[in-house]
């Protein structure tokens, strides 16, 4: 159908999450009820990596992990154009953070990026919920050590306003063709700036990043002590999370954790995860972990 409608689409992964209008529904694949009652494209999907932790025992298995998705991901790009609905972009999160805090190595970043390039495919990374500071860089995606920028990355959330960046030639001919009610909430552009600057300021990227170790030691520490309730711990920055054992005991220790004045959140099955403002410091890391562990102590 012409003019403007071609028959393209985007591949994005299980447990992904980008957003509730209808494109990046139909990248959406992290819970049933986001979906239900709403037509959208059926665009292809395909596994998003699955770690065994700790990380360090378990690099045979993530390494074929890491390969497993790959393959299933080149798969479909190079199967699309058969399929009458070539795939011209891909996108995924640097951290798949409502479907369940699930983490992909840098290997398979840097990997996916080469499957793009060789096909010729948009590389999008949406950083709406890990741009803006909370793993200790601006940019989630600077962790990956890439051979160069991702084609367009997506931010809101932490950074104030929804918006996107890419590549120059991916601009469109017509500027207007981008356009919302707001034309980019400038209003919003000024607080952004002034949160920029108090970042630089204040060093709260090292903040973050040392702070987030703490977290990261003590959720290990509390994982080793109560091997029957938690398990998986990870995180970059001060953007953590561990599993409990069930969903029903994660629910319980959030309830819990709520009655003691510290409100955390659940993401997938069983994962209780943390976002602490940037401000979070290792003095806020002790309270919260002392809190988690009398919690645990109660089960």
């Amino acid at each position: 159908q012409t003019p403007g409608t071609p028959n393209l689409s985007v591949l994005s992964f299980h447990g992904g999450f980008h957003g509730r209008t209808a494109a990046s529904l139909a990248c959406t694949h992290s819970k049933y009820i986001h979906k239900i009652d709403v037509p959208l494209a059926a665009w292809p999907v395909t596994d998003f990596p699955r770690y065994k932790y700790p990380l360090e025992e378990h690099v045979r298995e993530n390494t074929e992990e890491d390969n497993r998705c790959l393959a299933q991901a080149e798969e479909a790009i190079a199967n699309s154009e058969k399929n009458g609905c070539p795939i011209t972009g891909v996108i995924v999160e640097p951290i798949q953070a409502e479907g369940g805090d699930h983490h992909g190595s840098n290997k398979w970043f840097q990997g996916l990026q080469e499957i793009c390039k060789k096909y010729d495919v948009v590389y999008l990374i949406d950083e709406v919920q890990t741009g803006g500071g909370p793993t200790g860089k601006m940019w989630c995606h600077e962790w990956f050590d890439l051979e160069e920028a991702p084609d367009i990355v997506t931010f809101s959330k932490k950074m104030l306003t929804g918006g996107l960046y890419h590549k120059a030639d991916l601009r469109p001919k017509q500027p207007w063709r981008i356009f919302n009610t707001w034309v980019g909430d400038p209003g919003k552009l000024i607080l952004l700036d002034a949160v920029l600057k108090t970042i630089k300021k204040e060093d709260l990227l090292g903040n973050t990043l040392a702070t987030g170790d703490i977290i990261i030691s003590g959720l290990r520490d509390l994982e080793s002590r109560f091997p029957q309730y938690l398990r998986n711990t990870r995180g970059r920055g001060t953007f953590c999370a561990i599993d409990c054992d069930t969903g029903a005991r994660r629910d319980d220790v959030l309830t819990k954790l709520r009655r003691l004045g510290v409100h955390a959140g659940g993401c997938g099955e069983a994962a209780i995860r943390l976002r602490p403002a940037l401000i979070f410091q290792p003095s806020h890391a002790n309270i919260f972990l002392q809190k988690l562990e009398d919690v645990l102590l109660d089960q």
